[in-house]
């Protein structure tokens, strides 16, 4: 059901145009939710409507503290050792959001290379650092490029550029998104007498709102990933039963493998295991739509002023990846991760202090920092870590952020 009080009317007037532009009055729900969230005028990324962070309708690990964006760049670090010192290491951020993880990951490198109790390899490091930033939402590049301000004074050191811009081929580095594949547009599926059908949005002129139609589905490609996925929903899935297949994220991962010549694919995001994604218990799927910190499941209200989301399926994306060269070198959880790149110590940091106002301060970032690796929350998310071109050596080598605390 549409909330016209609550709604972008100038968005839902160009949805419904693009469904009255189609044969059958209808578009996929893929589709819909690419209008809605990336539409370039009026879409919920591409408008200043997007509100992340504590007071927004959302926030992710960044938001919390700049410790999740340097011990990102430890990694970053530890990946141009593992590589033999490459130059130039360029590091590609998908879906940068507000910018912070970029803020927080050169103002640390750019620290640490003046620190005299650190390497010089944190000096080389950041003479051999590119920064390309991958994102679409005019709205998100504005307030990336008023944050990072500050780097742009350093030729070529961070700049902005759309996949297409990107060289076709030959990049050395890594390509790392936070939170970027559960917002790339689904389909969306439901079993009807044992079948497998699609859902389409259609719309309603006279109440101006969005209504659901269920038909077959609109390419086989949906079949055929759920055969790959090894779900057969003919086998103990009820009628109604409801999910999402990402077939944005196999073309999204396509991309990026050829246009990666050597190095890494570092992914974190909330999801699952396909067996545990496609579970015939999860009866209504893993859509979630997110407005002022309220999480629901209504993608068709406040349209324009709300994030949508589906959990990400990884066994998908480790399969897509092996399909295309790139060979999975981990996967785990991110409070595993951080803690194996030392937020352990910065846990324990300080806490000898007996001055109370010290204490205090100790204690609240504690707290903040238990956060990230609380495996109920942020800390449960996941972590996939995928590599190209690398020789056997650098195979072998386990990374910092795989290794066991």
């Amino acid at each position: 059901m549409t909330h016209p009080d609550s709604f972008n009317p100038i968005l839902f007037q160009r949805i419904a145009n693009r469904i009255h532009e189609t044969p059958h009055q209808r578009i996929t729900f893929a589709e819909f939710m690419e209008l809605a969230l990336y539409d370039p005028e009026q879409g919920y990324y591409a408008t200043n409507q997007v509100q992340i962070g504590v007071a927004g309708d959302f926030f992710t690990s960044p938001h919390l503290c700049p410790d999740f964006g340097e011990l990102l760049a430890e990694q970053f670090l530890d990946m141009w050792r593992v590589m033999g010192q490459p130059e130039p290491f360029t590091l590609v951020e998908m879906g940068a959001g507000q910018g912070l993880v970029a803020a927080d990951v050169l103002k640390y490198l750019a620290t640490r290379k003046q620190s005299a109790e650190a390497s010089d390899d944190y000096a080389a490091f950041w003479t051999a650092l590119r920064y390309l930033i991958v994102e679409k939402a005019e709205g998100l590049i504005a307030a990336q490029q008023r944050l990072l301000q500050p780097f742009q004074f350093s030729p070529d050191k961070v700049q902005w550029m759309g996949f297409e811009q990107l060289p076709k081929t030959g990049i050395v580095g890594c390509f790392f998104s936070n939170e970027l594949v559960d917002a790339l547009p689904v389909h969306q599926f439901v079993v009807q007498d044992g079948a497998l059908q699609e859902v389409f949005v259609t719309v309603d002129a006279e109440s101006r709102s969005f209504t659901e139609v269920i038909s077959n589905p609109s390419t086989g490609r949906l079949a055929e990933y759920l055969v790959e996925q090894g779900i057969d929903i003919g086998a103990g899935y009820e009628d109604g039963y409801r999910s999402e297949i990402n077939l944005a994220a196999l073309d999204w991962l396509e991309t990026v493998s050829q246009k990666l010549d050597r190095g890494y694919v570092l992914t974190i995001d909330y999801g699952y295991l396909a067996p545990q994604y496609y579970s015939p218990q999860r009866l209504q799927g893993t859509l979630q739509c997110f407005r002022r910190h309220g999480a629901h499941q209504d993608p068709y209200a406040y349209l324009g002023h709300q994030d949508i989301t589906a959990h990400v399926n990884f066994t998908t994306l480790k399969k897509q990846g092996l399909a295309l060269g790139l060979t999975s070198m981990g996967y785990t959880q991110q409070g595993l991760f951080l803690m194996a790149l030392g937020l352990g110590d910065r846990l324990v940091a300080n806490n000898n202090t007996s001055d109370i106002s010290q204490l205090n301060e100790v204690i609240r970032r504690r707290e903040t920092l238990q956060s990230l690796i609380n495996p109920l929350g942020l800390g449960g998310f996941q972590v996939l870590i995928q590599g190209k071109g690398l020789n056997e050596k650098e195979q072998s080598q386990v990374l910092k952020g795989l290794q066991m605390p």
